[in-house]
């Protein structure tokens, strides 16, 4: 099979380089009271962050780039509506489906990662019949997380570096593999979600199946309960479902200090904006783009691959 390695040398540093380009000359102001220190720390993060990026580029020109039109029947502005009854049901079969298969086991990060990677990496050399490699590099903390304190994780699509911000319980292994697909080179959000939640239910690893299944889940609870928070938690209250789940759920939309609430309120329109002057839904991609593109691909008559990557 034919075989491509983008390099991803910036995520091999021991710090954001967006970061180190950002605040160095301020650190450098407030510590040694001048400035140039600073921006030629800044200057020589800069040029590392473009020599990789562009080393990234060139590497992609190579990359068969997987058509969702044609191997999955749908794409993210040909999605049908999934009807709020086939959700509910929806929503009951995969309660009882991880309720049966709960493992409380967990991967240490670095190695979940590497797994996780291996696992995205096969699943979509299935599709294109090319393995592309890259980095299974994973930071703890990135300036990003001031910005977008509702995020779990994040990756610079220029960079192909990944921050996670939070221990995300047994989301990690989706949250990591979501990131990883924009590593590969997919920048849409909708395209993530699915190519993470298939790779991982191909994956035959319990952990990774689990995560896949939870995140449907959290999803499909989001769409039915839309804004209203409370709504979302009585949702999960009356799923049969053990309670270690439950918590799992519960965690995803706790109830925020005032500071992140104001700052997520604000960010949150502005990214939904950004995705959708980039040919994307918005921030609905995430939950209603994500449960609408399983069920079109499920029932499409003209995808090439078959129905049963949709199924739990």
């Amino acid at each position: 099979m034919d075989e491509i390695r983008i390099p991803n040398d910036a995520t091999y540093a021991p710090f954001s380089l967006t970061d180190i380009i950002a605040t160095a000359p301020l650190a450098s102001r407030l510590l040694l009271g001048a400035t140039l220190p600073g921006r030629v720390l800044s200057a020589a993060a800069l040029g590392v962050y473009a020599g990789s990026a562009v080393q990234d580029w060139i590497v992609r020109r190579d990359m068969r780039w997987i058509d969702f039109s044609k191997e999955f029947g749908c794409d993210i502005k040909t999605l049908d509506e999934m009807p709020e009854s086939a959700r509910r049901d929806e929503v009951e079969r995969l309660a009882a489906r991880l309720d049966d298969g709960f493992t409380a086991e967990r991967i240490p990060r670095a190695e979940l990662a590497v797994s996780v990677n291996e696992h995205l990496t096969e699943y979509m050399a299935g599709i294109t019949g090319q393995r592309v490699y890259t980095s299974s590099e994973v930071r703890d903390f990135t300036l990003a997380k001031l910005i977008f304190p509702f995020a779990m994780g994040v990756c610079d699509v220029v960079s192909g570096d990944v921050a996670l911000f939070r221990d995300t319980g047994i989301f990690e292994p989706h949250v990591i593999c979501h990131e990883f697909v924009h590593r590969k080179g997919y920048w849409k959000e909708l395209h993530a979600q699915a190519l993470s939640y298939m790779a991982l239910m191909s994956s035959g690893d319990p952990v990774l199946i689990q995560s896949a299944l939870a995140e449907r889940l959290h999803r499909q609870l989001k769409v039915i309960a839309g804004e209203d928070h409370q709504a979302y938690h009585d949702l999960v209250d009356s799923l049969s479902m053990r309670s270690e789940l439950k918590d799992e759920m519960h965690s995803l939309r706790p109830d925020a200090g005032v500071y992140e609430s104001s700052v997520s309120v604000v960010m949150k329109r502005l990214y939904d904006e950004r995705l959708k002057l980039t040919g994307q839904n918005g921030l609905s991609d995430y939950d209603l783009g994500f449960t609408n593109f399983l069920w079109t691909f499920s029932k499409s008559p003209r995808a090439r691959q078959e129905a049963r990557h949709a199924a739990f």
